[in-house]
């Protein structure tokens, strides 16, 4: 892959590709250094893409990967995050609202699929193939976690 593409690529979906991260390790730090190890990895990749949207889905992918092996890791269970969170460049605005921390509140993997699902508009099949598990699943995460955002909003309110 060339500098320009990987320049162009990542002008396109560093943006979608922070928020992954983002949502799944709640630590702009963190959401940076996996964002900046996806595009290493695009950058050395030696397989061919379809289009860009598979590009997209590739580099999503890559990102929420990371991001579940950073917050499984023993490093990460055991480190205590500065709760001073800057701006970052292209960060979703969901980001500091209700939902959104009601979402940092939810399991990883429920966080994944919400995420693909409604902030980058996958379906469940889409979705079940970026993180590689069934549709079923999918189906179940998102149920749980519309389930669970549902309670924590709620009680919020209430």
């Amino acid at each position: 892959m060339s500098g320009d593409e990987l320049k162009r690529y990542i002008e396109l979906y560093r943006s979608c590709v922070t928020n992954a991260a983002l949502f799944i390790v709640k630590n702009p730090a963190d959401a940076e250094d996996i964002v900046q190890d996806v595009f290493l990895k695009l950058y050395t990749h030696t397989g061919a893409f379809e289009d860009d949207d598979h590009v997209r889905a590739w580099l999503l992918r890559c990102a929420i990967n990371c991001a579940l092996n950073l917050v499984r890791s023993s490093w990460h269970k055991n480190s205590v995050s500065l709760d001073s969170i800057g701006e970052l460049p292209g960060r979703d605005p969901y980001i500091g609202s209700d939902i959104g921390n009601a979402m940092m509140s939810l399991d990883p993997k429920l966080r994944a699929v919400l995420y693909l699902h409604y902030f980058e508009g996958y379906t469940d099949a889409e979705t079940a193939k970026l993180i590689g598990i069934s549709t079923a699943a999918v189906k179940g995460r998102l149920r749980r976690g519309r389930s669970k955002l549902r309670s924590i909003l709620g009680n919020e309110r209430g």
